[in-house]
């Protein structure tokens, strides 16, 4: 795994960083003290870690987990089934619903600051009363107030551009040299110069999106002082809005090819962000004060509405372009969730998202009105005020009970229906490998039939979220009344007309998903202060991010940094360096095999001829190609083995859950290649090496599973004839590395 350390990889105890700095680097065995552990003879194995990138300081782990929908809006255009669209209209779709994410943050805060205490709390004494922190705020007039209040989620974009941004100096200098691509030329593929470098696009739209968080600020505030008393409020409300369509104009616009017209572009943008935001506020704080009126902020739940609004319609249109531009896969495999992983992965990031806000906003206003959780059907003393959420919350609360509940029956449902077939398949592999079972061991042969039977759930995960996106895509029906600011109470009161039966039933049923959700939040929040004071828990989350994170951030810059910025140039390098003094096998386990794939796809035709690949527990096929068609799917497959001159070996064991084969016809699957020498890559490993025990044993031999390959003896058998078959050049032995984590 990605933060496993250098000694378990290499199965040696005293080890050496001879490349690399504490965040990622190259390791040996230190000189003297003998071989890696099951390393060939002749062989210099090297081992790359790139842990810290991924599993590193405690706090930057934990602030992670806040960025999950951000990962995931990022994540979703790379599932796309061509690869022709990245800078073009589903690019653009994916681009507006990640800037719709900013502006939802924005508004959570401000609905929280502002709005909950400043124009719902301070104002009532009973909610301020026992409270010093809020007390003070009364002496304030209702406009300065809330031009102080806005100064908070200004700073917690501040603070959101900082954690995106954490990691550019650990990327230093592992970019590529050649020059910056044009955008139209980095919609190929993996093999394209300079494929894996986002930096210029990641500063592109970190400055739009910050120009989206401060006008959504703007809007708000200028909203709730009421700007209609004087014609310089209306003027600059309608400047912040326009700086809200002018940044969404620019996400939809083609990243500038270079950094000097990016900067041409961006200064302008800059100082009118400035420039807006400073007469708001100053706007705010000069206005007198106003009586204030009962109920939410002056354009808040009209706001929250809308951009719900425009979520839907974004993910309508995100999931037709898709549909539209997928195409059939010629082996006959069909792509995951028939090629429409973007839309639901953006629908993901979405509901991620509102679970956050929703969570946010609900959790301080139980707060502040002391325990009560308002409702049209249970209103708060009237000296309390209103303190109610938007509506657009109630109706998340809801769904996201409602999807919870069907994903799960789903979940149940697909495992229940598909045992059977996975039952199947485990009683002719273990009737393959095991065909005469003593009595005394059927036991054992019942364990392994059940270890296989459960990892074959990872090829059953579609239904699921096929079911999600249905759930979310029927949520969009919830549109229209939130723009009429109609709560799920006040919907099934006016169905029914019964007030004190439907109405408590539905006002109940949304409290329940308020808790739901505001746990599971909770949940995620705990397992971040786990990652903080455990490194074993930071290993976990960082399997997470080694699947979320592989990608560039071409769609929200305020998501999780990509490591592959880093650790693809880095190992591309490091393998040409050492491919020049003589053959190298690239050996990759799990996610490592994917970074091994795109090493190669990056590599010169110089260095090629001298370079064989190893892969084991590889879900290049299993997971990748079925997520990614347009970037790793059957065609990068045959290109990387044609590229290697199918000087290339994939390990794989029935009893992985992640890992399987890449080619030829196991389990159903038909041929991806059509050269011959595919179907020589694929080698299966039996798993466990035997039922019974052995003699000279206590116990039997253990289920390997997912990890370890490398103290098989196939493993070593595979590693001398890769290196006899690259060749050998030069004086130097050949080097079997680097071996990426899992």
């Amino acid at each position: 795994m990605s933060g496993a350390s250098a000694d378990k990889i290499l199965g040696h105890p005293i080890v050496v960083r001879v490349a690399g700095d504490r965040h990622a680097g190259f390791y040996r065995p230190r000189p003297g003290t003998g071989a890696a552990g099951g390393a060939s003879p002749g062989i210099a194995v090297e081992a790359y870690r790139w842990g810290a990138l991924t599993a590193g300081a405690a706090v930057r782990t934990a602030s992670m987990l806040l960025l999950v929908p951000f990962m995931l809006s990022n994540l979703a255009i790379w599932l796309r089934p061509r690869s022709d669209d990245r800078f073009g209209l589903l690019g653009a779709l994916c681009r507006l619903l990640a800037g719709s994410l900013t502006a939802a943050l924005m508004l959570a805060i401000i609905g929280v600051t502002v709005n909950l205490v400043g124009w719902q709390c301070v104002p009532y004494a009973e909610c301020r009363a026992d409270r010093a922190y809020l007390s003070w705020l009364v002496a304030l007039p209702m406009g300065p107030r809330l031009a102080l209040l806005s100064l908070i989620p200004l700073l917690a974009l501040r603070l959101f551009w900082s954690i995106g941004a954490r990691s550019a100096r650990t990327f230093e200098g592992f970019g590529p040299t050649s020059p910056e691509p044009e955008p139209s030329e980095m919609t190929e593929s993996l093999t394209t110069p300079g494929f894996w470098d986002d930096e210029r696009i990641t500063a592109w739209l970190r400055q739009i999106h910050v120009g989206i968080g401060a006008g959504t600020v703007d809007v708000s505030l200028l909203a709730g002082v009421s700007p209609g008393r004087s014609l310089i409020g209306p003027l600059l409300l309608d400047a912040a809005a326009a700086l809200v369509a002018f940044c969404a104009v620019l996400l939809c616009l083609p990243v500038p090819a270079s950094s000097a017209q990016a900067r041409r572009l961006l200064r302008p943008l800059w100082v009118t962000v400035a420039v807006v935001t400073c007469l708001s506020l100053g706007y705010a704080a000069a206005t007198p004060a106003t009586e204030p009126v009962v109920g939410q902020l002056p354009g808040y739940q009209g706001s929250t509405g809308g951009l719900v609004a425009t979520q839907g319609v974004l993910l309508v249109a995100i999931a037709v372009v898709t549909f539209r531009r997928q195409k059939t896969n010629p082996t006959g495999n069909r792509p995951f969730l028939r090629g429409l992983g973007t839309p639901v992965v953006a629908a993901m990031s979405v509901s991620v998202a509102a679970a956050f806000t929703a969570t946010l906003v609900f959790r301080v206003a139980d707060h502040l009105d002391r325990g009560h959780i308002p409702d049209p059907v249970r209103p708060n003393p009237p000296s309390y005020g209103p303190l109610e959420p938007p509506v657009a919350y109630w109706w998340a609360a809801i769904a996201g009970l409602i999807a919870l509940l069907l994903v799960a029956a789903a979940a149940a449902a697909t495992l229940v229906l598909t045992r059977r077939r996975r039952r199947t398949l485990a009683e002719r592999v273990v009737g393959q490998d095991y065909p005469n079972v003593p009595a005394d061991a059927a036991a054992r042969a019942h364990l392994v039939r059940e270890i296989i039977t459960r990892s074959q759930v990872t090829d059953e995960l579609g239904p699921m979220l096929v079911v999600f996106f249905v759930v979310s895509a029927l949520g969009l029906a919830t549109v229209a009344l939130d723009l009429l600011g109609i709560g799920p109470t006040q919907l099934a009161t006016r169905l029914s007309g019964q007030h004190d039966q439907i109405g408590v039933v539905a006002a109940y049923t949304t409290d329940i998903g308020i808790w739901v959700i505001s746990l599971l939040v909770v949940a995620l929040l705990l397992l971040g202060y786990r990652a903080y004071r455990s490194h074993e828990t930071r290993r976990l989350v960082a399997v997470l991010w080694d699947l979320g994170t592989f990608w560039p951030r071409t769609v929200h810059p305020f998501a999780p940094p990509c490591y592959a910025a880093r650790a693809v140039p880095e190992l591309t390098k490091r393998v040409a360096a050492l491919a020049a003094r003589g053959p190298v096998v690239i050996s990759g386990h799990s996610h490592g095999s994917v970074l091994a794939a795109a090493t190669i796809l990056q590599l010169s035709p110089a260095a090629l001829p001298s370079v064989a690949l190893l892969t084991h527990g590889c879900p290049l096929r299993r997971i990748y190609a079925r997520l990614y068609p347009a970037y790793l799917g059957d065609r990068t497959l045959c290109e990387l083995g044609d590229r290697l001159d199918w000087r290339w070996r994939n390990l794989w064991r029935d009893t992985d859950p992640i890992g399987g084969p890449l080619f030829g016809r196991h389990r159903g699957a038909q041929p991806s290649c059509d050269n011959p020498a595919a179907g020589s890559v694929d080698v299966r490993l039996r798993d466990p090496r035997a039922i019974t025990i052995d003699p000279a044993d206590t116990v039997p031999p253990p289920v390997e599973r997912h990890w370890p390959y490398h103290t098989q003896p196939q493993y070593q058998a595979a590693v001398r004839e890769l290196a006899d078959r690259a060749g050998r050049a030069g004086t130097t032995d050949p080097v079997a590395g680097p071996e990426p984590p899992t």
